[in-house]
């Protein structure tokens, strides 16, 4: 599809008279079109510009993808990137300080991320043809080829502790293979992180950490186990024992969150140390810029979403091609949603 940026606007302004919009002047930056999903992305200077495009109801932009007869389209204002730009770049500085402290072939990855990360400030706009370049649609695979390990399949190795009390033969993990971990638990963050982490060459191992069903329902693991699967990534679960937890949450002693999480951070690190594996990634995307990145000894920690300044919408759509549930994957439930319901 070829259209220039002023025969566009011209045809939003009929649009809008059309349903009887108000007119007003239609403000658009840049256009980008991807051919094989078909998409149209709008770029306009700011929000008011962007309500313009998309209408009361939505109805402008329905009409447009219509009278264009493409798939989809999505309007962003140029200003909703200015910050997640400024993040991106202090996150680059960081990583490029940290690729000289690795050697081969510990550093290849981390150039690849910089340079996934250069082209994304170049490029904020489109994670798709972004991820292109990583050969992104290729990696799929119609069966399983990496050793999965699942503690409910009696063919497969059973984890049940973890830290330093795991038994040393329990790990016939190839270290020589091994150079990430990534915590992966079913939900779109941690999934995402996952793909981008094999994408970039990373060498990844899944790490579910697994509390029980009520914390980490049955479908999130079923979720976690097919992703795995489709990449030929290998997997295990960690099963940690929070009863303690449990017993005084439900009791009103202490809020669960903070202790739910700092159990499963650590039991993953000291299985990190223990192997010595040099990288964690976590689909965190709250600790952004520099502090995306986090050195703990020997251990870096990548939280991979918050890296490219990732949106909810950007990991959606990356975990939606390798067929997440769209609905149910969204974000692990915590103790806090369980504890409330609990009590009342």
């Amino acid at each position: 599809m070829k259209i220039q940026k002023q025969e566009l606007i011209s045809l939003i302004t009929r649009i809008r008279r059309d349903i009887g919009h108000k007119d007003v002047e239609v403000g658009i930056s840049n256009l980008f079109f991807e051919k094989k999903t078909r998409n149209l992305l709008i770029i306009t200077p700011d929000r008011p510009e962007k309500s313009v495009i998309i209408g009361k109801g939505g109805w402008v932009v329905g009409r447009l993808r219509e009278e264009l007869g493409v798939d989809s389209i999505h309007v962003e204002a140029y200003s909703d990137f200015i910050v997640p730009l400024y993040r991106m770049k202090l996150a680059l500085v960081k990583l490029k300080e940290i690729i000289t402290e690795y050697n081969y072939p510990e550093n290849m990855p981390l150039l690849s991320l910089a340079n996934l990360l250069e082209d994304r400030i170049n490029n904020p706009y489109n994670v798709e043809s972004l991820l292109q370049k990583f050969n992104y649609t290729e990696l799929t695979t119609d069966e399983f080829h990496g050793e999965k390990v699942n503690k409910k399949s009696e063919n497969n190795l059973e984890i049940e502790e973890t830290g330093s009390e795991m038994e040393s033969d329990i790990l016939e993990i190839k270290q020589d293979k091994l150079r990430t971990v990534v915590a992966l638990s079913g939900g779109v963050d941690s999934s995402a992180s996952l793909i981008i982490a094999k994408i970039l060459g990373f060498n990844p191992l899944a790490v579910t950490v697994n509390p029980g069903d009520i914390i980490l329902p049955s479908y999130f693991q079923e979720s976690a186990e097919k992703l795995a699967g489709k990449l030929g990534v290998e997997h295990i679960y960690l099963d940690v024992n929070m009863q303690e937890l449990i017993d005084g949450s439900l009791e009103g002693r202490f809020h669960p969150c903070g202790r739910c999480s700092g159990i499963i951070e650590q039991t993953i690190m000291g299985f990190a140390r223990e192997n010595r594996i040099p990288f964690i990634i976590y689909g965190d995307l709250l600790s952004t810029g520099a502090n995306s990145f986090q050195k703990e000894g020997e251990v870096l920690r990548i939280n991979l979403p918050a890296v490219l300044s990732f949106k909810k919408g950007d990991v959606k759509d990356i975990t939606n091609k390798w067929g997440l549930k769209k609905g149910i994957a969204m974000d692990v439930p915590c103790w806090g949603w369980y504890i409330k319901n609990s009590l009342t």
